[in-house]
């Protein structure tokens, strides 16, 4: 069978049953990216004659005679095809794994088919950018936009607060930036898993003769065959925030789809084949699915074994942690004696993160026999260390690193992978990787965790809060990963963001027989402020108060204490600036002028507005650590080694930022060397938006602290201490010093090998907050339930702008994928423990057409804890979006939702009832 792939003539002849997409990758193609494998992401897409397909549904024999063109072919890092050009200008991508099938789609398209774009580009799926730069950048494509300005050259003098283009994005937007399986490893085994039918059972045998007799079979691993240390798939800074309740492969599974087995082929189809081949016997034990009936006495027990040593309260009625307290009194007495009070009780669906990267890892051993672990995680360091505990390692015996990491959301501070292809690894001496597919993401990985949260409020007449009680169930599924801190940070900032004199809150955290749940956007918050604020907005729809209005009378002003249910003695929680009056001022501003969209027309249509707001802890509590090392050759290229991840969170840029502009250079002179525990001392990970202000913190202080040392070796060359450190050296009142110069002068304190380094570090122990205020407009059709969002809004206290166009996308990724969650977006059960929505064709990742563009306004404050003034904002924007949009509709129809996700039918039905 003989085609073009870009041009190059190739003869091959597919396998049986091939996919053009598995050929094309077979071929070292890895532009082409693996997101779905039915069709519905478009990652894949490449052209065929002219023609985008998805080419994981192509078969790959139908190839025969013709030109297939990937991205690499449209246009290469130095010569950009015009709509990669526009995608770089325009801030097209995030994480970036959608980039190239999008780009290829996009390249079709002429000015013409701008009005149609939606129905153009439904075929292409992207989960980070909520699509308003995709579409700038499409439009700019197609008028075939004079060579971009790139950024990287410029002068350090206007870093801070200017859009500088990601270092990685020609590399993105050609599909020659590597995620976890772009590359070839040599000799490499396969990794696949069976999992358990049956939602909690022992297991009485497993014959794997048949399977061992697989032509290619190299391994095949049972409960029997694996280290017998509990641990917990969620990582931390400290290992002991969550229960030790799972093992690598486990004699009793507790969900559908729980591992069982796994088999090592020498090719996938083996692997695969192998699995089916294993048989199992199950003594099968009484489950529960639902967590109210899971805490009730007598239920079936899930973990009965774990104890509080293993950090599971409660295990004799499945509760992992409970929180019961409250100040100022009885509250219930106090509900009693408000003039009005308000109440309900809202629920949340779980929802799938849907990175269009699956969780995987490659493995081997490298040239010293140490353990090596490429794979797409946030927490590249915590990976290490328990992998070390897991398999009783010294942790300076392996290495573990990502590539770029196709989106996270949370999903990936996991260790889901990584155990089995280590001692895959270890037993046979051969690299070995596991790639997961679309559907063992949408079984086997996390959920974000489903909530019943009850709300009851008391005022007075004016509306002023006089109680507050909160009551939280929280189902994790089977294992607790996440599930402790999870239901502690959802009572969090969502309570402590209002003053009242009474506040109660009792919370609790179940084992089900359901999958489990784990880390997502906004840990916990989001379900809990979907009640709190629906709540409010009931109160002030009863008081006939304006919602802004009511939160200015309750919401802490700077410098009110940040109360949960008691007042903390040293709180570490402070306000490094305070930017809630503005957001509240800009978004209320931005419905008050409209945007002139108008609603449908029709008597079944009806219009109302709903806004809410939610704060943020700028990082993780109990201390997120980044140590950061910093040198300068002698050519002035500084090298950075920084341990956080780039999964879209923008840190790469923004660390290029930071270092430019403190060591006074241009971004073409920083290296950064990121995401690998060879090539940084220390990082806590990529999650609780630490990027800029952990990681961030401690780059700005080994810069600084290299400036120091720069300067100082040029003060004693040169005997005196005018001297300033420029682009090639250092500037000093007699003459100009290199840097080759100061490196031959610098003692062994400062110097290592053939550069000056300095270190900086950052713990965490003081965190600032950050506030976020959504609004909308949206008209409701009540004969169907359809809901339409006429003006999306949201106002952002990030302290100072780092990059805007970069910190525009994150908010406006975060409101998307709250819409999704708002509107769209549930994993569905049966009632089981099976999963009904196991690939994007059911599970319903938002398209281009159902998300709006939202206006983003940014208050003016700059942070005293953050670097250069900068706050985070990648988890913020997520948490008030699904409030705001009940509170619209509930003022549109006069009856208020109270479940996640507020589908057509749902909302048909709240109206019929």
């Amino acid at each position: 069978m003989r085609f073009t792939v870009n041009g190059e003539c190739h003869d091959v002849t597919p396998r049986p049953g091939q996919c053009l997409r598995t050929l094309l990758r077979d071929s070292a193609h890895f532009e082409v990216k693996k997101g779905c494998d039915a069709g519905d992401c478009g990652a894949c897409s490449v052209l065929v004659d002219g023609t985008p397909v998805h080419s994981c549904i192509y078969p790959a024999q139908r190839i025969d005679g013709h030109a297939v063109t990937t991205v690499s072919g449209l246009g290469t890092p130095d010569d950009l095809h015009p709509m990669q050009e526009a995608f770089v200008d325009n801030f097209g991508f995030q994480c970036g794994f959608c980039t190239a099938g999008m780009i290829v789609t996009a390249s079709t398209l002429d000015a013409d088919d701008l009005g149609d774009l939606p129905r153009k580009m439904k075929g292409n799926i992207c989960r980070c950018t909520g699509y308003r730069s995709i579409r700038a950048s499409i439009a700019a494509g197609t008028a075939s936009p004079a060579a971009s300005a790139s950024a990287t050259g410029d002068s350090a003098d206007s870093l801070v607060g200017r859009s500088l283009h990601p270092p990685a994005a020609r590399r993105v937007v050609t599909g020659t930036e590597p995620y976890t399986f772009d590359v070839t490893v040599p000799d490499m085994t396969f990794l696949r898993v069976l999992g358990s039918p049956v939602p909690h059972a022992r297991i009485a045998s497993i014959d794997t003769s048949a399977a061992e007799r697989v032509d290619g079979v190299v391994l095949i691993l049972t409960h029997e065959d694996v280290p017998i240390r509990r641990f917990s798939t969620a990582r931390h800074e400290h290992r002991e925030d969550d229960p030790d309740d799972t093992l690598i492969l486990d004699p009793v599974v507790r969900f559908i789809g729980q591992r069982v087995a796994a088999v090592v082929a020498e090719t996938a189809a083996a692997a695969e084949q192998a699995c089916r081949l294993i048989e199992v016997t199950y003594d099968e034990l009484p489950a529960v699915f639902d967590p109210e009936e899971a805490r009730t006495p007598g239920a079936p027990l899930i973990h009965p074994d774990r104890t509080p040593l293993d950090r599971v309260n409660h295990a004799d009625r499945n509760i992992i942690a409970d929180f019961h307290h409250g100040f100022g009194g009885d509250v219930d007495a106090a509900l009693s004696e408000s003039a009005v009070t308000v109440g309900g009780t809202w629920s949340t669906a779980r929802v799938a993160h849907a990175q269009l990267e699956t969780h995987g890892s490659i493995g081997w051993l490298d040239d010293d026999g140490r353990l090596v672990i490429r794979t797409s995680t946030q927490v590249p360091f915590l990976v290490r260390d328990e992998l070390a505990y897991i398999l009783d390692l010294d942790a300076d015996r392996i290495r573990v690193f990502t590539a770029r990491v196709g989106g996270g959301f949370g999903g990936k501070q996991e260790l889901l992978t990584e155990d089995l292809v280590a001692l895959a690894v270890l037993r046979t001496g051969r690299a070995c990787g596991y790639e997961m597919s679309r559907t063992d993401e949408m079984t086997r990985t996390t959920y974000r965790h489903p909530f019943r949260v009850g709300v009851d409020l008391g005022s007075d007449h004016d509306g002023r809060l006089t109680a507050i009680k909160v009551d939280v169930l929280s189902d994790t599924g089977a294992y607790g990963n996440h599930s402790v801190g999870v239901m502690f940070h959802a009572c969090a900032e969502s309570i402590s963001v209002y003053n009242c004199p009474v506040k109660r809150v009792d919370a609790e955290v179940v084992y089900t027989n359901n999958p489990p749940s784990g880390a997502f956007r906004g840990y916990g918050l989001g379900q809990v402020i979907f009640a709190v604020e629906s709540a409010l907005d009931e109160l002030a729809v009863t008081l006939d108060i304006d919602p802004f209005e009511l939160r200015r009378r309750n919401a802490v002003a700077d410098g009110d204490p940040l109360l949960i249910t008691h007042p903390e003695p040293e709180p570490d929680l402070v306000y490094g600036s305070y930017g809630l009056d503005q957001c509240l001022d800009l978004a209320q501003a931005a419905l008050v002028r409209g945007n002139g969209v108008q609603a449908p027309h029709g008597p079944q249509w009806r219009v109302g507005e709903g806004m809410a707001l939610a704060a943020i802890a700028t990082m993780a509590p109990r201390g997120h650590i980044s140590r950061v090392q910093v040198g300068v050759d002698a050519d002035g290229i500084y090298h950075v080694g920084i341990g956080t991840t780039e999964f879209g969170n923008g840190t790469t840029t923004v660390h290029t930022q930071i270092a430019a502009a403190d060591l006074l250079t241009s971004p073409d002179r920083i290296r950064l060397s990121h995401s690998d525990t060879d090539a940084a001392d220390y990082d806590t990970g990529a999650f609780a938006s630490a990027g800029t202000t952990v990681a961030g913190k401690a780059l700005h202080a080994a810069c600084l602290a290299l400036r120091d040392t720069l300067t100082g070796i040029a003060a004693g060359i040169a005997g005196t201490d005018e001297v300033t450190l420029g682009p090639d050296g250092v500037r000093t009142g007699v003459r100009n010093l290199s840097f080759g110069e100061l490196i031959a002068a610098a003692d062994d304190t400062s110097r290592v090998g053939d550069r000056i380094v300095a270190t900086g570090e950052e713990n965490g122990d003081l965190r600032s907050i950050a506030f976020n205020v959504q609004a909308f407009r949206v008209a409701v059709d009540v004969e169907t339930g359809s809901v339409e969002i006429l003006q999306s809004v949201q106002a952002a206290d990030a302290g100072t702008v780092m990059n805007p166009q970069q910190c525009l996308g994150q908010v406006e990724g975060g409101v998307a994928q709250a819409i999704g969650s708002s509107l769209y977006e549930e994993v569905m059960l049966d009632g089981q423990g099976v999963v009904l929505t196991p690939v994007f064709r059911t599970y319903r990742v938002p398209q281009m057409a159902d998300i709006p563009t939202t206006e983003v306004y940014f208050a003016d404050t700059s942070d005293a804890l953050g670097p250069f003034g900068a706050k985070s904002m990648s988890e913020s924007p997520y948490n008030p979006v699904a409030p705001a949009l009940a509170n619209a509709i509930r003022r549109a129809v006069g009856v208020r939702p109270h479940e996640l996700p507020m589908s057509r039918d749902r909302v048909w039905r709240l109206l019929s009832s």
